[in-house]
């Protein structure tokens, strides 16, 4: 499931396993997650020499060396310092990339939240000792030790940046102006065919977003944590509004297009999408909702029998470093996780368009988690769907 990766290429042109360390210190366990035991894996106590390279998995937009655009590179600056030679495997969906991690072949991966918890519990990524990563310090405090990065306090990468699920429409069209999910959920919608919604099982996380605000006695807290009648109604809901919606969307170009033509009118969106749209001469506006919005912050996590541990650590802590996390997030098109990164952006304006140091706004995201059996809210006597659950669900949603 994928937001823009060589997104802005093409807008713009077109750690190791049981290596003996301790733990890294915990922090305040995440809520629900008491029952989740991922296998024993430890974190280094220190580094050691570079291996020369490193390999990663990673959304397109992510790991840019130049040659998608000369101005765009934080890959060699890397090289140089380092001496860690960086190979990348782009990968196109979440699913792609837990497939990969498996295979062995990759050092670390820049994981969305519906793949960290699966390659976790998997054994796939090992614990980060973030005492080994000096540009962890200034990474916000609100996307530290989260559902999505960490199992019981105890952190398994390093966050990217971040940035939420908006709802977009075109003002020549849809009035009033919106400020509801409902625009996209009512049956009797006078934009029947028109409607544009995320193709990922994911999205059943922004049905209950919209179910937690409008239906209170399904006692919704969270929307990755849904027991069976609370799973049934997103799904229900999310059938419902299938006889509205005229395009399901992953890639951001054809949305573009699709609001641009006036085939699309209203529905999901990043902010990112939202700017192109109108650099093109789309009349759209987009808001986050009432209800609060669904939204992703990318962790860059170790390879539990990464080849290259210490150069993967040195990419970590690179790509959070202040002048890279600026140029990536402004490259991508989301808020920077580096507090610091604000003042290295080219637009002055980035981190205030991105809402980069407003909490508040961000306390109505609802960021990306996987979906596991042990509900993520806390609950423990009831059993959540998993993502297994979500994906079959969502096959049926679409038929």
């Amino acid at each position: 499931m994928r937001r823009i990766g060589s997104a802005l290429a093409a807008a713009a042109l077109a750690l190791a396993a049981a290596c003996g360390g301790t733990t890294p210190t915990t922090g305040a366990p995440a809520p629900g997650q008491s029952g989740f035991v991922p296998p024993r894996l430890s974190a280094p106590q220190a580094l050691g020499t570079g291996e020369g390279q490193v390999d990663l998995v990673a959304w397109a937009g992510y790991v840019e060396d130049g040659s998608n655009d000369p101005k765009v590179d934080w890959v060699t600056p890397f090289e140089q310092e380092t001496g860690c030679q960086v190979n990348v495997k782009v990968a196109g969906t979440s699913d792609e990339m837990v497939a990969l991690m498996r295979t062995g072949q990759y050092d670390a991966v820049s994981a969305s939240g519906d793949a960290s918890l699966r390659l976790i519990a998997a054994g796939t990524v090992a614990p980060v000792n973030t005492s080994l990563i000096p540009n962890y310090t200034d990474v916000f405090d609100g996307l530290k030790s989260k559902p999505w990065n960490s199992v019981n306090g105890v952190p398994y990468g390093v966050p990217h940046g971040r940035g939420a699920n908006l709802l977009m429409w075109r003002t020549d069209t849809v009035r009033p102006a919106p400020d509801s999910w409902s625009v996209v959920f009512d049956p009797n919608s006078p934009y029947k065919g028109k409607v544009t919604a995320y193709d990922s099982p994911i999205y059943l996380a922004d049905a209950a977003v919209y179910l937690m605000a409008t239906r209170p006695d399904l006692g919704i807290r969270s929307p990755y944590a849904l027991d069976d009648r609370q799973f049934q109604a997103a799904v229900d809901l999310l059938k419902q509004q299938k006889q509205v919606v005229g395009e399901y969307w992953s890639d951001y170009t054809k949305e573009i297009q699709a609001f641009k033509s006036g085939d699309s009118v209203v529905g999901t969106t990043w902010q990112v999408i939202v700017n192109v749209a109108k650099s093109e001469r789309a009349p759209v506006e987009a808001v986050l909702p009432k209800e609060g919005a669904t939204g992703w912050s990318d962790t860059w996590m170790v390879a539990a029998r990464a080849a290259h541990p210490n150069c993967a650590y040195r990419w970590l802590d690179w790509i959070i470093s202040p002048t890279a996390n600026a140029q990536v997030a402004e490259y991508f098109g989301e808020a920077p996780s580096n507090a610091k990164a604000c003042a290295e952006t080219a637009d002055p304006q980035h981190c205030a368009t991105f809402h980069a140091t407003d909490e508040a706004y961000f306390s109505k995201v609802h960021y990306w988690t996987t979906p596991i059996a042990q509900c993520l809210d806390g609950r423990t006597n009831v059993t959540c769907k998993d993502y297994a659950a979500w994906t079959r669900a969502w096959t049926e949603i679409k038929g």
